[in-house]
């Protein structure tokens, strides 16, 4: 039977937290620069899974409170960020996070977005934000051409996803972006980023991904093995590149929003 969302994650929590890329620094810079968020505004983060995108505001300054449903991922969250009187983490989804009234600046969601049902999400998110504050939306798009490495993964994943098809790189264009913040998008952005990985990284960002077969699985071991033939064949002093496209698209939710309050 095919896992939910909040639950097809669970048992690859280890690889999760090792082997997932964080995301660019300059994507808050963009925000703070360009849309004049504070690094004080307080983030409710949707879907914050381990807290890497948690932790890319906790080190810019802001405080950051988790919203995540899974248990295994939100202790994880906690035990890597849970010195930092700044982060708190709430057992939580996106159409109840749990959070009072205009409690937050921002709402920020990485890759769980595509996760989730869009339009349900928008009340709540408009509930639990402050007057004025803004939905902040991002995630990291694995290029699939542009180096032999690139495209021979994307083919490994073809050949032994158990259901990569069917959710794989899921993500919203530009204009069904703008047409979700129904008139209300404030800027986007695109940034470079690249995750350099050696063998034993690549194998456990493979790894981490939800539709990766595990050990017992009659595909695991073939697809370990055509992993390190790939590796040995396309890396380059000893280590491959994952190289995204990091997207970000930032606006208010509400009608009538009050703007500039971050000016």
């Amino acid at each position: 039977m095919a896992l939910n969302s909040t639950e097809r994650f669970t048992s690859r929590v280890a690889d999760y937290v090792r082997y997932r890329p964080d995301y660019p620094v300059a994507l808050v810079e963009w925000l703070q620069r360009e849309l004049h968020v504070p690094a004080h505004a307080t983030v409710a983060d949707i879907g914050a899974g381990t807290g890497i995108s948690c932790k890319l505001f906790l080190d810019a300054g802001h405080p950051v409170i988790a919203v995540e449903p899974n248990a295994a991922m939100r202790t994880a969250a906690e035990d890597w960020l849970g010195d930092d009187e700044r982060f708190a983490a709430v057992a939580g989804t996106a159409e109840a996070t749990t959070l009072p009234d205009a409690s937050v600046d921002l709402v920020t969601c990485a890759q769980a977005f595509h996760w989730f049902d869009q339009q349900a999400i928008k009340p709540e998110w408009r509930r639990v934000l402050r007057p004025g504050g803004l939905a902040v939306v991002f995630w990291n798009s694995r290029r699939l051409t542009g180096t032999p490495f690139l495209e021979g993964y994307e083919q490994l994943l073809l050949d032994y996803g158990l259901d990569y098809s069917s959710v794989a790189e899921r993500y919203n264009d530009d204009a069904s972006m703008a047409a979700w913040f129904d008139g209300g998008l404030r800027g986007s952005a695109r940034f470079d980023h690249t995750q350099p990985l050696d063998f034993d990284a690549l194998r456990g960002r493979l790894l981490s991904s939800s539709y990766a077969p595990q050990e017992g699985h009659p595909q695991h071991a073939p697809m370990l093995a055509a992993l390190r033939t790939l590796f040995d064949t396309t890396s380059v002093d000893g280590t491959v590149g994952f190289d995204y496209d990091t997207r970000v698209f930032a606006g208010t939710l509400g009608t009538g929003d009050i703007t500039g309050t971050h000016a």
